[in-house]
């Protein structure tokens, strides 16, 4: 055993976390202790070569300690399956919509340095009707795109807009999903509210600090592989409140914290600068929309490219287009 802090870590992981840093220095054994792991600027040079299936496979430190996110941009697309208005997964089957995000992976792997890419899809599980009631996405659906997902080597959001209903009640939806190895899950604080379309919603920071503590206790309980990640979107100020009380402390749970928006180049990027300033959450994502034929949507215009994409400081580790 090595001592490193007041925190007893084994032999074994020590010599496993300095041949895979190919550094001088033991970094302690939980991701949210070594930030060099998740933050863009100072990663890791890990295996890049190394595919899902062997990256699942792996076990111990490898799978169970270091977040997909460190050495990877991962590339999503959004939508519900059968909607043609909630984004672009629902325009496509899910075998078309693979072959694209992989396309969209390709020009991001050429553009994001040391990183590899992995492509994913983003569902919208439970969407907020008028009145705050949600309707689900049938599960057989759902589990349909996962398992395609792990036979194509991709990664499922799993997206609970929450409604009139708790974060806790949200979460109760979506959590048994995180038995399949490729699942993580979203919520949405756009999409609390009682009118929606016509009002933002929000969460708070509570609120934001429980959805990981309840999801990594559920994934404790169930002796649940791995570290999953947890998306949450902002665009507007209100939509985490009290934000800066927002926790990213958790050992199997990673917090994405996404810039959400439409609008041009110079709209989103002020958006994301007013998300990045958010540095208690360090862990970033990006979406960008595509032109709908659907009227009332909006959209980017122009639709900044990868390169650009890449270019935000912090660099996003995930990117969804809706």
């Amino acid at each position: 055993m090595v001592k490193t802090g007041n925190r007893w870590i084994p032999a074994a992981l020590v010599l496993a976390l300095l041949v895979l840093a190919g550094a001088q220095a033991v970094e302690p054994a939980s991701y949210r202790l070594f930030p060099s792991l998740y933050l863009k600027k100072n990663m890791l040079n890990l295996d890049q070569t190394m595919s899902l299936a062997n990256y699942h496979a792996a076990g111990g430190h490898l799978w169970n300690r270091i977040p997909l996110v460190a050495n990877r941009t991962i590339v999503a697309y959004y939508g519900k399956p059968g909607s043609v208005q909630m984004g672009i997964l629902g325009r496509y089957s899910k075998e078309e919509i693979a072959d694209m995000v992989t396309e969209m992976a390709r020009n991001y792997d050429a553009v994001n340095g040391r990183d590899g890419v992995i492509g994913a899809y983003y569902i919208i599980y439970g969407t907020c009707w008028p009145g705050g009631e949600i309707g689900y996405l049938d599960d057989s659906i759902l589990l349909e795109y996962i398992r395609y997902a792990m036979q194509r080597g991709m990664l499922v959001f799993v997206d609970h807009q929450i409604g009139k209903y708790s974060v806790k009640e949200a979460m109760d939806r979506i959590l048994p999903f995180l038995h399949y190895p490729n699942v993580h899950l979203a919520i949405d604080p756009e999409w609390r509210t009682l009118r929606p379309m016509k009002e933002i919603g929000s969460v708070t920071a509570d609120e934001v600090n429980f959805a990981q503590e309840y999801m990594e206790a559920y994934i404790k309980e169930h002796d649940i592989p791995g570290i999953r990640m947890l998306v949450v979107h902002q665009f507007a100020d209100k939509m985490i409140q009290d934000r800066s009380r927002v926790r990213t402390d958790r050992d199997q749970v990673l917090l994405i914290h996404t810039a959400d928006g439409f609008g041009s180049p110079s709209m989103k990027l002020a958006t994301y600068a007013r998300n990045a300033a958010a540095e208690n959450m360090p862990v970033k994502g990006f979406k960008l929309f595509f032109k709908s034929e659907f009227p009332f949507a909006g959209y980017d215009q122009p639709l900044m490219t990868p390169a650009e994409v890449m270019q935000l400081n912090p660099r996003p580790s995930l990117v969804m287009y809706q």
